[in-house]
């Protein structure tokens, strides 16, 4: 599905001096924007956004394209080579390496020298570099961490871990009780990742993890044994729910609602849910994934979503202008809050909602994470990489007896997908 917005300065005066951006007077001709935001809230929230760089550009001819999120990442490639826009929204990491490999996409490397993103956006920029230069900039992140159940805690007598052991100790407490220490469901896979995501950044570091999801890394290698390792000692626990591949993300969430487990290893988004639930905020806490590898700093999970500029883009010098527009401090503190896409902003001058659990996310991926932001398993490997790896971390935690085959195979694909 695609549709077009012709946007209008006089359409949307009311909007005019809600946000203190970047000026930008003197932008003429045509700017073209591809958006993939084709949700209702977030599809306003962007085209709200232009319409207010619009009024700060009146000279300046804005047409916006909107296309189904599923549609726009079969035809991206296409309208990248053919007729491109000036600015294109599409994700970070590896999810951006095959579009900067084939020269698709603009190195804006200009921008992140300026002081106020490079300063402002610092925690993103590692995610927006391929090769030492950097191809796009983040409008959206949001945190992933430990939400858990703090009046099962209070109950137990538990504190909040920040060390491995901490989390071990806390962990028996909770079988002690009767209960599992974490709810997952790995129906659909991913849900493994992200634990291997955090236990393979926290036992060997951040530029490790990169190694090894950009198949620089051998999965046979003693570094990734040893986070399987750490692993397995949940596992052997009982740490983890029963049955968990038979159930989907949501499907496992009754689990942590009814008490039957105390935490989940989870997305911002799971939030919501819980607390369609019936669970109040003061039942439900966060907290950073604990520290495992003493002196390794913590590195984060945070999907980030970006703008881009093709290369074959006709208006450079408006795109680069809508780029420093909408990662300015005020723009994104506006486009994130809970009425638009109620996530989190990235610059570090920007501001939250009066949300616990966004106030706590953006202060550690603002200021707790120098480790670096990693995108996600599923985004950081390549797709295929992904699909095999992902099965290998599912039946690892049904049948952890298989590593040697599983690492074996998955040390194949490496081989194979990477050459």
């Amino acid at each position: 599905m695609r549709s077009m917005l012709k946007t209008s300065a006089a359409a949307f005066a009311i909007l005019a001096g809600t946000m203190g951006a970047v000026s930008a007077d003197g932008l003429t001709g045509d700017l073209k924007i591809f958006l993939d935001t084709s949700n209702p809230a977030p599809r306003a929230t962007m085209e709200n956004m232009i319409s207010q760089f619009q009024e700060k550009n009146p000279d300046l001819n804005i047409e916006t394209t909107v296309i189904d999120r599923e549609a726009y990442k079969t035809q991206i490639r296409n309208f990248l080579t053919a007729n491109a826009p000036d600015v294109a929204t599409w994700y970070a990491a590896n999810r951006m390496r095959p579009y900067v490999e084939a020269g698709l996409f603009e190195d804006v490397s200009d921008l992140w020298a300026e002081p106020a993103i490079a300063d402002n956006l610092a925690s993103t920029k590692g995610a927006m570099t391929i090769d030492g230069k950097q191809w796009g900039v983040p409008y959206t992140y949001y945190q992933w961490g430990v939400y858990y159940r703090k009046d099962i805690f209070d109950e137990l007598g538990l504190s909040e871990p920040t060390t491995w052991e901490e989390e071990k100790a806390n962990c028996q407490k909770i079988i002690d009780a009767g209960k599992k220490c974490y709810t997952i469901g790995t129906k659909f896979l991913w849900t493994a990742g992200g634990w291997f995501d955090y236990l393979n950044m926290r036992t060997n570091g951040f530029d490790f993890h990169m190694d090894l999801l950009t198949g620089e890394a051998s999965w046979q290698s003693d570094e990734v044994r040893k986070t399987f390792a750490n692993w397995r000692e949940l596992i052997d626990m009982g740490a983890f729910i029963d049955n968990h591949q038979t159930y989907s993300w949501q499907e496992a969430l009754p689990f942590m609602v009814k008490g039957d487990a105390a935490a989940y290893l989870m997305g911002n988004f799971a939030v919501a849910p819980l607390r369609d639930a019936g669970l109040s905020d003061d039942q439900i806490d966060f907290y950073q994934f604990v520290e495992i590898t003493p002196g390794i700093e913590k590195a984060e999970d945070a999907p980030t979503d970006t703008f881009h500029i093709p290369s074959n883009a006709q208006n450079k010098e408006a795109a680069r202008e809508f780029l420093r527009f909408v990662v300015s401090p005020d723009v994104q503190t506006q486009i994130n809050n809970g009425k638009n896409l109620g996530q989190l902003p990235v610059n570090a001058n920007s501001s939250v909602d009066d949300d616990k659990f966004l106030v706590q996310g953006f202060e550690m991926l603002s200021s707790n994470s120098p480790g670096g932001v990693a995108q996600f398993f599923d985004r950081d490997a390549p797709a295929e990489m992904a699909k095999v790896a992902m099965e290998g971390l599912q039946e690892f935690m049904v049948k952890p007896d298989n590593l040697d085959k599983i690492l074996a195979r998955l040390d194949r694909a490496r081989e194979r997908i990477y050459k």
